[in-house]
């Protein structure tokens, strides 16, 4: 069965319901983001062709020699990709390229993406942990992203939001388990298993120390930072590089991240520099003073307008078009924006959604069928 909330498509991103086996999962997400696969697959071509110069079946040909890595480590993704491009009527290669989208664009200087962040219940105001997610990314993102949920014949189910055509990103499951990410830069990157599919295997997991334990076991194709929180209260920022790995903990009940590397053993492995650091670092530390000076006010409607700052401008939390300009007048091609913004309630299966940039739009919680 699939649920298209078509109604409020221009104040909220669209909500898609996929059930069945992963590849009738894949199948019916194919068929219903159709028209948004098409437009996120034709942007990915555009960018790796301008970046790369090469021919578009070389770069089909590449990103389909991650398929080995995702049929060792979740094959269950691989039934779904190929599901999708049935679905959607695309060629395998352009479904797995749009899953590796990150790794084949590792020739472009990363950009600033994103603001974590996770709370226990003993700093929020009603006891009930929080963690979430604006997602920063250039404004056509904000066109093409959706929310889904995803009712596997066995094993949790999800609430996502994702870019069109992509099988993971971030969100929660019916576990308790909620799971948001940051792009972080190193050396290194290679094949194995995308970025991308990182949250997506966390997902799958009851704990937190089990998502950690499976994501340390990958060979990871690159670096991506995973904080994470379970039903039980634990809460845990797994860092990463394609070959290196490190656990942050909370510091009295909070965690924040954003685009550089904070644990001691991997600050020799960060590749972010100038303005995209300093955007970064102030980004942290303005997150981490609203959650330490709000301790025990902390609620849905506060997180909202945590994600709405804009102080620090133009090193906002909040990014609107024109910030990334003006942090560096030499990025006058960049329009990387707040493009959604999420706040998950994993002990309600309540996920909170904005499209972005959030102080522009209100948030709608999305929560579990029946």
């Amino acid at each position: 069965m699939i649920k298209n909330d078509q109604s409020t498509k221009r104040k909220h991103f669209p909500f898609f319901q996929l059930k069945g086996t992963h590849r009738e999962i894949g199948r019916q997400y194919g068929e219903s983001c159709k028209e948004l696969i098409y437009k996120h697959l034709t942007s990915v071509k555009k960018k790796l062709q301008i970046g790369t110069k090469v021919s578009l079946e070389f770069v089909k040909e590449k990103a389909l020699s991650y398929q080995a890595y995702v049929q060792e480590y979740a094959p269950f993704l691989d039934e779904e990709i190929q599901g999708m491009a049935e679905g959607a009527g695309i060629s395998l290669g352009e479904a797995y390229l749009l899953q590796v989208r990150a790794e084949m664009n590792n020739h472009v200087k990363a950009l600033n993406e994103c603001t974590t962040f996770a709370v226990s219940s003993e700093v929020t105001k009603d006891g009930i942990p929080l963690a979430g997610q604006n997602v920063d990314l250039p404004s056509f993102y904000g066109e093409i992203g959706v929310v889904l949920e995803i009712i596997p014949e066995s094993g949790s189910k999800i609430l996502m939001f994702t870019p069109a055509g992509q099988i993971s990103h971030i969100g929660i499951n019916t576990e308790g388990m909620a799971v948001f990410a940051n792009a972080i830069t190193s050396d290194g990157w290679g094949e194995g298993l995308p970025r991308y599919m990182f949250s997506r295997l966390a997902l799958t997991c009851r704990t937190v120390d089990e998502a950690v334990e499976k994501l340390s076991n990958l060979k990871r194709s690159s670096a991506r930072n995973i904080i994470m929180m379970d039903k039980n209260g634990e809460m845990a920022d797994y860092e990463n590089t394609p070959m290196k790995d490190a656990v942050i903990k909370p510091e009295n009940g909070i965690l924040a991240h954003t685009n550089h590397y904070v644990a001691d053993s991997l600050l020799s492995e960060e590749r972010s520099t100038g303005s995209s650091l300093k955007n970064s670092q102030i980004r942290l530390e303005r997150m981490n003073s609203l959650l330490h000076e709000n301790r025990g006010e902390i609620d849905v409607e506060k997180i909202k307008e945590f994600f709405r700052d804009r102080e620090n401008y133009p090193n906002c939390i909040c990014r609107i078009l024109g910030d990334e300009e003006m942090q560096d007048p030499t990025k006058q091609d960049t329009d990387n924006i707040t493009c959604a913004s999420a706040i998950g309630v994993p002990n309600e299966g309540k996920l909170w959604i904005a499209i972005g940039p959030p102080n522009q739009y209100e948030y709608k919680c999305y929560s579990f069928s029946e």
